[in-house]
């Protein structure tokens, strides 16, 4: 596992980028043009609930570099199960990991899903790479067709792999914005499809959190038999508000983050 927490963030975004054009075109934007330094709010990973790729396996890379567990959020209508990771040190990315929570799935989905994970090993998941190592298993187009008629989760899971689904600007860093809106109007500005399921601002101040997306990019990924161009990975942008003692909210909320996890529906 890494013990240099930059490096493995630095790897993170690096894979990430490969696979989500877009975000690196934002960042450039907001970055060089607007000439500050972009700060990474969070990034959430996804895996599913099953030995040796559980959630905990995922965050015990992070517990590792001091990280602490934060709260736990349930998405019973995905039938997904998360928990968030913080830091000490506050200018480090807080993380989101959920996972799948096969057993409520059908059968169909079930058996597909523990036939991937079974492709998987104890020595990878530990592996310094693993939170960035992509897919691990065979994975032909017909099976995501599959996967996707029940969970866009499991199929984005399952063609993708390891890797972060999203990056997080913090409004709160940026000089020249103050608001999700304003976030929002420049990329809609810059030709980029702003995720609007629950409404394109997610949360208010009164949660203390508001949050907004693009939706996810779309690029062609090989599956065995054939390629494909499916959603990839999207860019998020949070705004968070101080709590009673003046310390900005570190948390997640559920009902927005449920809509948030839209990003990478392959209908929208």
């Amino acid at each position: 596992m890494h013990t240099d927490r930059n490096a493995l963030f630095e790897n993170l975004w690096q894979d990430y980028k490969a696979v989500t054009p877009s975000a690196a075109h934002i960042h450039r934007i907001l970055g060089a043009e607007e000439g500050q330094a972009i700060i990474n709010d969070h990034i959430a990973l996804r895996t599913f609930n099953l030995q040796p790729v559980g959630l905990e396996a995922l965050a015990e890379h992070f517990l590792a570099l001091g990280y602490q567990e934060g709260g736990e959020y349930h998405f019973k209508a995905k039938k997904l199960y998360a928990r968030h990771y913080e830091h000490p040190d506050p200018e480090a990315p807080k993380v989101f990991i959920s996972e799948l929570l096969t057993e409520q799935c059908s059968p169909e989905l079930q058996a597909v899903v523990h036939k991937l994970v079974e492709q998987v090993t104890q020595e990878q998941v530990t592996a310094d790479n693993f939170l960035y190592s992509g897919r691990h298993w065979d994975l032909d187009s017909q099976t995501y067709q599959q996967l996707l008629e029940e969970s866009e989760y499991a199929a984005w899971l399952a063609a993708w792999g390891y890797r972060a689904n999203h990056f997080t600007v913090s409004i709160n860093h940026l000089n020249n914005f103050e608001t999700v809106t304003d976030i929002n109007q420049l990329l809609k500005d810059m030709g980029f499809t702003v995720n609007a399921s629950g409404g394109e601002v997610k949360g208010s101040p009164k949660e203390l959190l508001e949050q907004s997306s693009t939706m996810a990019d779309r690029v062609p990924v090989q599956f065995s038999d054939r390629e494909m161009t499916i959603p990839s990975c999207f860019y998020e942008f949070a705004l968070r508000y101080p709590k009673p003692d003046g310390n900005l909210y570190t948390g997640f909320v559920a009902a927005s983050a449920d809509k948030i996890f839209e990003s990478t529906n392959a209908g929208m």
